[in-house]
Parts: C-alpha cells; sequence; structure tokens
C-alpha cells in the first residue's frame, strides 16, 4: 500500500549536527553513516521494503501494517533513516504524541503491538553494533529534542530469532509482559508433541464431538474484502459483548481503532506476507451458520501472530471453540511453512499451554529535555510496580477483582483479558 501520509519531507543532514548532551562514553561517528528524518512514509518505500524483508524485523514496523496505523492514528509521523553510504541500513518508525506535559516519540502504534524490533539490515558493512547503538543514541537526541521530551522504544526484544537487536546495549528497563511462543515444524504431529500432544488431541477430540452437537463447523478464512468486513463486524459485536460482561473498558471502541482494522483487512497481501487474515468456525446447520469464534492473524515471512480473537459466549462455550479455532489454525499453518506462531504479548494460562518459548521485552527510554527526565522516572517507575504485580499471581488476582469491581461488574471468565 503506498499511502501519502503528509504532503511534505524534510531531510536533516548530519554534517554539523551533534548530540545535545555531550558524553565522554560517546564514541565517534561512524564513517560514512549519515541520518535523515522524514515525515513522509512513501519517500521510503523502496528502502522500507527492502529492509522489512528480514526475519529480524517485527511485523509491526512493516511498511504496510504502518501505513494503515499511520492514515488512522497519527498526526506527527517521524521517520529516522541512517545510510551507509548509499545504502539504507536502519529505519525507526516514529510516532510524535503528547501525554499530558510531555511530548513522546515512540514506535508507531507502540501501546497496540506485540513486538516492536524496527529496521535493521542484516548486514552493517562490519560496524560493530554497540558502536551503532551509541551513534543512534547521540542521533536522537541531536535531532528530536526539539520536537520531544522523551523518546521510548517499547516492547523490545534484547534477543530476537537467535540473533541480538543491534539497539540492545542501550540501557533499557525489563517491560512488565512478554510475549509467548510455539516453534513450528513441518510435520504438525511433531509440533504437538513439544506441548503434550495426547492431552491436545483429546481435547481437540472433545471440541469436535460437542460441535457436532451444533449441527457441525466449517473453519474459514475470510476470503473476499465484504466478507472480511462482515466477520470483522462480528468480531467487535463479540469483543463488545465479552468487555461489559467483564466490566472493563473496549479497547476497540474508539473510531479510529476500527478503522485501522478495517484498513489493514483490505490489503490483501501475499500468503507469506499479510497484515491482517480472519480466520473463524462458522455452525453448518442450516438452521444456524453463526460465527462461534474468531482470531485475527497476521504473518510476515515465517512468523505469525494472533492479534486478537473473540468467541460467540451464548452459543458452544462448552465446545471450546476458541482453542479449536487455534488447532486448526496452528495445523494449517505448520504445512504452509510458517515456523514460529505467536500468541503475542500478555500472560495468560492458555497461552502458556500452547507456547514452550517465553520472551521477555524491554524498554529504550531515552530522555531529551529535563521534563523528559521526569518523565523517563514516571515511565520506570510504572514499568516496575506493574512488573512487581504481575509477578506475584494473587496480588495480581486481586488487583483484576478490584478492578472488575470499581468498574461495576465481576465475572469469573476473565482469562481472555490482559491488563496493562
Amino acid at each position: 500500500m503506498n499511502a501519502h501520509i503528509s504532503s511534505f519531507s524534510i531531510d536533516v543532514p548530519l554534517a554539523g549536527l551533534r548530540s545535545s548532551v555531550e558524553s565522554d562514553m560517546t564514541p565517534a561517528k561512524p564513517a560514512e553513516i549519515t541520518v535523515s528524518v522524514h515525515v513522509l512514509m512513501s519517500a521510503l518505500e523502496a528502502d522500507w521494503r527492502e529492509l522489512e524483508a528480514s526475519n529480524t524485523v517485527s511485523l509491526h514496523q512493516s511498511f504496510d501494517w504502518c501505513a494503515s496505523w499511520v492514515m488512522t492514528h497519527v498526526e506527527r509521523p517521524l521517520f529516522l533513516r541512517g545510510r551507509l553510504g548509499d545504502r539504507t541500513v536502519f529505519i525507526l518508525p516514529l510516532e510524535l504524541v503528547r501525554n499530558g506535559l510531555f511530548r513522546t516519540a515512540r514506535f508507531i502504534g507502540s501501546p497496540h503491538s506485540n513486538i516492536n524490533t524496527g529496521l535493521f539490515a542484516e548486514d552493517l558493512g562490519g560496524l560493530p553494533p554497540e558502536k551503532l547503538a551509541a551513534f543512534i543514541l547521540d542521533e536522537l537526541i541531536a535531532k528530536l529534542a526539539h520536537v520531544a521530551d522523551i523518546i521510548t522504544l517499547e516492547k523490545m526484544p534484547l534477543e530476537w530469532r537467535g540473533l541480538p537487536h543491534p539497539l540492545a546495549s542501550l540501557p533499557s528497563i525489563r517491560n512488565q509482559n512478554s510475549s509467548y511462543q510455539l516453534p513450528l515444524l513441518p510435520d504438525f504431529a511433531a509440533t504437538l508433541a513439544q506441548i503434550n500432544a495426547k492431552r491436545r488431541r483429546k481435547k481437540f477430540r472433545v471440541s469436535e464431538r460437542r460441535m457436532e452437537s451444533y449441527g457441525g463447523y466449517d473453519y474459514i478464512i475470510a476470503d473476499s474484502l465484504d466478507e472480511r468486513r462482515a466477520i470483522l463486524d462480528v468480531f467487535l459485536a463479540q469483543k463488545a459483548a465479552r468487555f461489559e460482561a467483564l466490566g472493563l473498558p473496549n479497547v476497540f471502541r474508539d473510531a479510529s481503532t476500527q478503522a485501522f482494522l478495517r484498513a489493514a483487512i483490505s490489503q490483501d497481501g501475499t500468503l507469506e506476507n499479510r497484515p491482517l487474515s480472519l480466520h473463524a468456525l462458522r455452525l453448518r446447520s442450516d438452521a444456524d451458520s453463526r460465527i462461534v469464534a474468531i482470531a485475527g492473524v497476521s504473518r510476515k515471512g515465517d512468523h505469525m501472530i494472533c492479534q486478537f480473537g473473540s468467541i460467540d459466549e451464548t452459543l458452544a462455550a462448552d465446545a471450546s471453540p476458541g482453542e479449536l479455532l487455534f488447532y486448526r489454525i496452528i495445523e494449517r499453518a505448520c504445512s504452509e511453512g510458517v515456523r514460529l506462531f505467536d500468541f503475542g504479548i500478555g500472560d495468560q494460562p492458555y497461552k502458556r499451554s500452547w507456547c514452550t518459548v517465553e520472551t521477555p521485552h524491554h524498554d529504550i527510554v531515552l530522555p531529551l529535555t529535563v521534563r523528559g527526565r521526569l518523565a523517563a522516572g514516571v515511565h520506570r517507575l510504572i514499568v516496575r510496580t506493574k512488573r512487581a504485580i504481575k509477578s506475584n499471581r494473587s496480588v495480581y488476582a486481586a488487583v483484576q477483582r478490584f478492578r472488575q469491581k470499581h468498574q461495576g461488574k465481576i465475572s469469573p471468565a476473565s482469562t481472555d483479558v490482559e491488563a496493562d
């Protein structure tokens, strides 16, 4: 998708600019690297798409995903491009937001993403990652201090797909959430063997028998745009009912989020690269063909991420349609070349039951001004507090109960809701 996000772009040359915060530890500028700042995505599209082909780049920094988010959410995008000679070696897609007193530059769509990496070339021309990271830190300060108080690069794994992140040497704080993955093998039986295959198959058979009592079901992947839109409408209705039952705010309610989802599903993509596809279980009975479970799934290369899910809790809930849908999605993914299925960020029992890998995430927090130092302290305090609460399951459960009671309703079935 080639989206014109703004009517102008700016290029800021490196020459003559240095960090406003000098340090004896700051290395000299790596030879031949130049950095420019842009506000027009189309100016970077060719280089962007070349970088995003790497397995080490998150789908949430892919061009199509960011373009959909910018069109529906972002007023002030900031794209930093680093070039080594005539070759682009990194792009950091950021957005500028104001939170109270603070102006924050952060990854595009960061509050709703599952994993952030930025875009970095696999070949850095022999440049040591530590030297590149220190240089990028210096450039971020030099180029953004006049528009932002703080830079937050959140939900970044310091190691991803077996490789250290190029910015891993920068100071960071452990995020309160991890993400959870299941490695996939070409053989589905071998994949299940990683997670107690006998128990998983038994649960699958029980679910299938119960679904047969409702007339059977079809596993579908929305094909036409009209079908995608119709299934998305069902998801939004199911999720709204779920949040209302739990007495929780509906994170999918606002118009901009819904517009983003509609933009994402409108992109056809390819089998190997699709920003958002909708998988569902639909009853087969002539008398009732309602959709009982939905999952929004993204794929980039051999990495598949479950972005969201819902079920119709008024029908066939005893058949565990959500679990059945995951079984079908993973079974299909194994045969289609997916090698990592990602349940995303946030700790839930159903994720642990499927996953063998827990990936810690970290936040890189860079204050640029005096107010930014205050904002950085607040950010770290909030993260440490949330991490302490979540590490104590009894305390976390009590917080969840209090939150639900304070909002007027209590429901014991809250396992699919992950608070920040």
